[in-house]
């Protein structure tokens, strides 16, 4: 196997690492404001519940986009003619997901900084725009790669932004934003406790229907209609199949074996955009202007140096993450949540 599909394998992989963990805390965030709402209760209660939440996904949520980083950064390294077609064809929606990325790395930095309701408010407000908007612009972005773009002779991308709105990416905007959601339902039944465990699982049993219904027809209008590739059907037939147990198994409350369903599905759903695209990278509406493996790769020495130190890092770093989850295991309820404290939003100033 040539060193250029192996990059183009690991990248796959990299982004499966970070689909699926970064998957389920931007579902907690998207949850946010839906699981911690008010509902009759006294504002301190909400309060303990919307940090139970946050504190879910605490230890982890920053590990989590490291996966995208060195997703990025393998892509511009093995394939800087797919990275430099991509990140100028696609400038918009990615920038948009690096604003809503740093928007939400702030807020979860900075809400607990002073101690007062409206703060801690806009801080919210800031989790669920950073969570939902990327959540919506991965499928967009990935939905118009498996479809094929309009690329010049240079390869350059030459569609504009509103075609990227097309009915295709926008169900595939549907598809991650519902796949997200339920992931981080199932990762909070999985890790809460109490009242916050019983709405996640009751939300998690809502959205897996739907979120079955929606991804399946992404799934298929993909395969019938961008897939060259007759053995990606079985990745369309496991999506299905782990759907179909994510339904079971969110009514059943089988929390652990629907957060593994609900990680199949997107491992699956990884599978058949990488296997529908290759060999090409970045397909082109004229075949001859696509961009794939070969055309797109950087030399043989770079790719062999890359892969040593792949080979050599990676391990160090699933150990480490591994550790930190297995760290972290153990289930979060509201009466392990202090009472806030530190200024109120007057007494430190800021205006």
């Amino acid at each position: 196997m040539e060193l250029s599909t192996v990059w183009f394998l690991l990248i796959a992989v990299l982004w499966t690492g970070y689909l699926v963990l970064e998957g389920f805390d931007f579902g907690v965030g998207m949850l946010l404001g839906l699981l911690g709402r008010r509902g009759g209760r006294d504002a301190a209660a909400v309060e303990k519940d919307r940090r139970v939440m946050i504190n879910t996904i605490g230890p982890v949520w920053d590990g989590n986009e490291v996966w995208l980083l060195t997703a990025g950064g393998a892509t511009f390294a093995a394939f800087p003619e797919w990275y430099a077609t991509l990140f100028s064809g696609f400038y918009l929606p990615l920038f948009l997901i690096l604003v809503a990325l740093i928007v939400r790395i702030v807020a979860f930095e900075w809400r607990g900084k002073i101690n007062d309701d409206k703060w801690r408010a806009l801080a919210d407000r800031a989790i669920m725009f950073g969570s939902w908007l990327p959540s919506v612009l991965w499928g967009v972005a990935f939905a118009n790669i498996v479809r094929g773009v309009e690329l010049d002779v240079n390869h350059q991308y030459v569609g504009g932004f509103w075609a990227l709105l097309n009915p295709f990416a926008l169900l595939g905007g549907a598809t991650t934003a519902l796949l997200f959601l339920t992931h981080g339902a199932v990762f909070l039944a999985l890790k809460s406790d109490g009242d916050i465990r019983a709405r996640a699982g009751a939300a998690a049993e809502r959205l897996a229907p739907i979120t079955l219904v929606v991804a399946a027809a992404w799934a298929i209008w993909a395969q019938l209609a961008y897939s060259d590739a007759a053995w990606t059907w079985a990745a369309v037939a496991v999506a299905a199949v782990a759907l179909a147990v994510l339904v079971v198994t969110t009514r059943a409350r089988r929390e652990g074996q629907a957060f593994i369903a609900s990680a199949v599905t997107i491992l699956a759903a990884v599978v058949l955009i990488f296997g529908s695209l290759y060999p090409d990278v970045m397909p082109a509406f004229d075949p001859a202007n696509s961009l794939n493996v070969t055309n797109a790769s950087s030399t043989d020495y770079t790719l062999t140096v890359m892969t040593w130190v792949a080979v050599i890092l990676t391990p160090l770093v699933l150990v480490y993450q591994g550790w930190t989850y297995w760290v972290f295991r153990k289930r979060i309820s509201a009466a392990q949540i202090p009472d806030p404290v530190g200024l109120t939003f007057e007494q430190s100033g800021a205006k």
